[in-house]
């Protein structure tokens, strides 16, 4: 199939603007997955590949990691899941002539979106020190490169090594033990960007970083808060949770700066009824909450339950419960009791009238949810906020119940399962003396990088080889000049990817492009056809299969490029490591990380029954919390009120609809109303007015941060929208140039993409890039 070369319009100059849809899904759903699928793929190929989707004998689905049923629609897959399929098995191919046709300069000129839309890369590719263009190796030069630089280093914590979440569990175990071989623990990964926040808060206050839910729960659950999240576009399948739910008789309360259709109403294409009918409503309530105040209304409902219980007691609270499972209760009823209402309606910009209806719909529940994403977990009070959501279930004994839980939504398809697997910079003595024990050596111990230090290393010239498993650094990371800057620093890049992105175009003096296999394609080894695993964001862990044929001969799974990069590298006198044979069969590597990985006993037999395997979680199938008390920890935590200069707003960085992470596979986002384009700000009309503004006027958004560095995303055209007064929103990756490197969430140093202080300014530049 010839390549589609769309026109690269980064000044969006045809941007339309309409109104915001009021449902998700349906017919449009249909129509806009097999148009992406039929013009990257065709339409045999789409038809073979998309009913392959998430099967249990197909493939897991690139995508998000939303667990699939016991029982499964023949079309198990949502609309960005078949854009998700289509970009991996596009007939788009970028071989060696691509990059003598494109130089460096030219490609880091072009947008994320053009750049994903061109295809599949095919072959390794080297850029030599001083060469604007990167020209095709052979793998074995490839390896050799590597291993050169990596041992031309004075130290292995001058290497940094980061997993994007679609490696697969059998990728992301022999990728640590590579770097631990090497002796480094820096291992930063895509979890320490999004959701490090609810791993950091749920292992101090339940003593595992991983929700407390199976997805049955939600069908169980008499009611569901879904919290900072937007599921219609960032995990649509959930959707079709949320209606098994409500059949069932749950109410469900979405707590969101922005009205999002999938939770407003829900088409469900699988059903005639939701392809030619009204859909399901899903929510009951819908709390438009303002940027970063869900701590506080956590607090109000801790605060409220316990004054319920005063005005009944025995009838409110799980006191049983609370006495044998848990810790810190009477330190937090104490300071919970002391809540400000006026610090609570600030912080929350809702009224006491909306608070108290949620709570009536609090206290009829005796089993309830808290799902949330990315509107928790990327603020500097993250941690304490679901510190707070925890307190919150713990109070009525809504942990390791059926129908009740902790379920923090992950995004990419095996995220959970990397940290499973040993990708963390901050490992626990136990699993490197699995891993010791196992292979023979004595693994480092010093903490390693997370993604923000492993940037303030290559900046500081502390890291100078970057090595990245998948994923798009450059765009996932926050502060993009200074990304940017501090990886062309570096000596060598290297970037083991499926398809072009930025991060090909942000290279060290030195880079590679490793091309790799993907989920969608047969991975055939000398021991046969080999299958992967992957964890869902439920701890269910299950096979996936490849069956297309590969984009290309030349390329490696990969398995096959750690192994050989770390048969090439690693010292001839350090523990003989069977590279050879774990790249030859799959089998051999689950063999070791049933030895090392507590769950994972008998892994190559268990992963092969239908479905796959639950991992254990102590806290939901035995009310066990392995914390340091031994008990679910009630915690402490002081509300954070976030308070913006006047003449000032607070923004937060959000996904379109033609978007997954920083994938961006088209132009519009029709849910909002937005079409062929993306630099678009959302703000409130009484905002625009109070700025001076008009609809549609261009502006520069220009963040504001104690360092006195001005970071501006030029050329933005205002939208009004129904946004919070005094909160906007805008696309990323786009607008991660405003968040500073240092300003990240206590505890779990995750940048603040979603609380950013800016200013608007007359546009410097008309929106055509003129």
């Amino acid at each position: 199939m010839a390549r589609e070369a769309p026109a690269d319009d980064p000044g969006d100059s045809r941007l339309r603007v309409g109104p915001p849809q009021d449902h998700a899904a349906g017919l449009p759903a249909v129509t806009s997955s097999l148009r992406h699928a039929h013009a990257q793929m065709g339409a045999r190929r789409s038809l073979l590949t998309l009913l392959s989707v998430n099967q249990k004998s197909g493939f897991d689905c690139p995508g998000c990691a939303w667990p699939e049923p016991e029982r499964r629609h023949r079309a198990e897959f949502c609309e960005n899941g078949a854009k998700a399929v289509a970009e991996e098995a596009t007939l788009r191919r970028v071989g060696p002539g691509f990059f003598a046709e494109h130089s460096l300069a030219d490609l880091a000129a072009r947008s994320d979106y053009w750049l994903g839309r061109q295809g599949r890369l095919t072959h390794p590719m080297y850029r030599p020190a001083g060469s604007d263009h990167y020209r095709p190796v052979s793998w074995d030069e490839a390896f050799a490169v590597v291993a050169r630089e990596l041992r031309a280093l004075d130290s292995p914590d001058r290497a940094a090594f980061y997993t994007s979440g679609r490696a697969s569990n059998e990728a992301a175990f022999v990728y640590q033990l590579f770097v631990r071989l090497l002796g480094t623990n820096n291992l930063p990964d895509c979890s320490n960007m999004c959701h490090e926040s609810s791993g950091s808060a749920l292992t101090e206050t339940i003593g595992i970083g991983k929700g407390s839910v199976r997805l049955e729960d939600l069908y169980e659950a008499d009611l569901i808060l879904v919290v900072g999240q937007n599921p219609g576009t960032n995990h649509p399948r959930m959707l079709s949770a949320l209606e098994t739910a409500k059949d069932r008789g749950a109410r469900i309360i979405s707590v969101n700066p922005l009205p999002e259709a999938g939770l407003l109403r829900f088409k469900n294409p699988q059903r005639p009824s939701g392809v030619l009918g009204g859909g399901t409503r899903l929510t009951d309530l819908f709390l438009q909450i303002r940027l970063g105040g869900d701590q506080a209304l956590f607090q109000a409902f801790n605060r409220m339950l316990l004054e319920a219980e005063d005005d009944a007691p025995g009838t409110v609270l799980d006191h049983d419960f609370i006495a044998a499972h848990t810790h810190g209760f009477e330190d937090f009823a104490d300071r919970a009791r002391q809540t400000s209402w006026d610090d609570v309606l600030e912080a929350t910009g809702l009224s006491a009238r909306e608070i108290r209806e949620a709570f009536q719909e609090v206290l009829a529940a005796e089993k309830t949810v808290v799902c949330w994403a990315m509107g928790l977990t990327q603020h500097r009070h993250s941690v304490p906020t679901i510190r707070d959501v925890v307190n919150f279930l713990l109070l009525r004994g809504n942990i390791g119940r059926p129908g009740a839980g902790l379920c923090p939504v992950r995004g990419h398809s095996n995220v959970q399962g990397d940290r499973t697997m040993g990708i963390y910079e901050k490992p626990d003595a136990a699993f490197l003396d699995a891993l010791g024990a196992e292979f023979g050596f004595e693994p480092p111990r010093l903490h390693g990088h997370d993604a923000v230090e492993t940037i303030r290393a290559m900046r500081d010239g502390r890291v100078r080889v970057f090595v990245a498993l998948g994923g798009n650094f450059v765009s996932a990371a926050p502060d993009t000049e200074l990304t940017e800057r501090a990886l062309r620093s570096c000596e060598l890049t290297v970037q083991i990817s499926t398809k072009l992105n930025r991060s090909h175009a942000v290279a060290g003096r030195q880079a590679l492009i490793l091309p790799c296999l993907g989920r969608t394609e047969a991975d055939l080894r000398s021991a046969g056809n080999q299958q992967v695993t992957v964890e869902d964001s439920m701890g269910m862990v299950h096979l996936s299969r490849g069956r297309l044929t590969p984009a290309s001969d030349a390329l490696l799974s990969e398995i096959a490029i750690i192994c050989r990069m770390a048969d090439a590298a690693l010292a001839s006198d350090g523990p003989p490591v069977p590279w050879a044979d774990f790249e030859a069969d799959y089998d051999r590597i689950r063999d070791r990380i049933a030895r090392v990985v507590p769950g994972f006993e008998d892994f190559n037999a268990r992963v092969r029954t239908s479905g796959g395997f639950a991992l254990p979680h102590p806290p939901r199938d035995e009310r066990r919390f392995p914390t340091s008390t031994g008990l679910a920890n009630f915690t402490v935590n002081r509300l954070d009120v976030l308070r913006v200069p006047p003449g000032r707003l607070l923004l937060q960085t959000i996904r379109s609809h033609d978007q997954y992470n920083t994938t961006i596979y088209g132009l519009d986002d029709r849910y909002r109303g937005i079409h062929q384009g993306r630099r678009v700000l959302f703000i409130h009309p009484d905002d625009l007015a109070a700025q001076g503004l008009a609809d549609g006027e261009p502006v520069d958004i220009v963040s504001e941060f104690s360092d006195g560095v001005e970071r501006r995303a030029p050329a933005f055209r205002t939208v009004a929208y129904p946004t919070p007064r005094g909160c906007c929103a805008a696309y990323f990756p786009e607008t991660n140039v405003l968040v500073p490197l240092d300003s990240t969430a206590d505890i779990s140093n995750t940048p603040t993409s979603k609380s950013i202080v800016v200013r608007l300014e007359p546009a410097r530049r008309r929106l055509d890039g003129s």
